[in-house]
């Protein structure tokens, strides 16, 4: 489009300009609002993560599997009840379990009682029941075999 000497923008380019400026400030905005609830997120789980690792501790740390379940319970540093549970299913590989994780934080002072739950895989030998243990590597000697001769043939 030729212009006759004035120098300008024309009322649609103005109208872009802006609209592209209002989209990148509603962009930065929501960015900005999430990185502070994500700062928050991290605030509130280091608040209760020491008294869960202790606790998850105590869980790993413990041999027999039937005291493991039973869980346990501690008062934490900051006065808090802190109670586990344990929910431990073996599965199809021998000596590794599935283990659902609960730890149950009361309320003290401005911190809010709330409930830690986790699910997670272990390797625990001491855990196993010997005749199932055989069992299971007797089957996974069997599919490894089978999957062998498929790779022979």
């Amino acid at each position: 489009m030729k212009r006759n000497g004035h120098a300008g923008f024309t009322l649609i380019e103005v109208m872009f300009a802006l609209a592209i400026f209002a989209l990148a400030a509603v962009v930065l905005a929501t960015a900005y609002v999430n990185v502070l609830t994500g700062y928050e997120v991290a605030r509130r789980a280091t608040v209760s993560d020491p008294e869960t690792a202790f606790a998850r501790a105590q869980l790993l740390a413990q041999p027999d599997v039937d005291l493991a379940r039973q869980g346990g319970d501690f008062e934490a540093a900051d006065g808090r009840r802190v109670r586990w549970t344990a929910t431990i299913d073996p599965t199809n590989t021998a000596d590794l379990f599935t283990v659902t994780f609960e730890c149950e934080l009361d309320a003290v002072d401005s911190l809010k009682a709330h409930t830690v739950r986790q699910v997670f895989r272990v390797l625990r030998p001491t855990w196993s029941v010997e005749a199932d243990r055989e069992t299971l590597r007797a089957e996974a000697k069997e599919r490894i075999l089978k999957i062998m001769e498929g790779v022979n043939q």
